[in-house]
């Protein structure tokens, strides 16, 4: 059976993982922090308990605060005929080095494998 030949009741839905990986220079650690509280207040979408941890995150490392900022919605709402399921995504502190050859971004995976 060919696309041309699929009625709508054939068509299955696809999904698809997106893997991205970012890497941010945090370069005013106090602007972000303020900024990711101010997110975090303003959020009508947090309960109580969720705020408190959120805030704690904030206090503890620089990378939840910007965990704040990556609205997995916004980089996929606009996008015709794709709904989005369902997101996940953490932050945490890298070294990077960007003279290193382990931080070839465009390395691929065969590559990486020894293949």
């Amino acid at each position: 059976m060919t696309s041309t030949d699929m009625t709508d009741d054939d068509v299955q839905p696809r999904y698809v993982r997106l893997h991205i990986e970012l890497i941010a220079e945090i370069t005013d650690e106090s602007a972000l922090k303020a900024a990711a509280l101010r997110q975090v207040e303003a959020d009508s979408y947090l309960d109580d308990e969720e705020r408190a941890q959120a805030v704690e995150a904030i206090e503890v490392d620089p990378a939840g605060s910007l965990a704040h900022f990556v609205d997995p919605v916004q980089l996929l709402g606009d996008v015709p005929g794709v709904e989005l399921t369902q997101a996940t995504w953490e932050s945490g502190q890298a070294e990077f080095d960007p003279e290193s050859e382990d931080w070839d971004l465009y390395e691929s995976e065969e590559d990486a494998a020894g293949a």
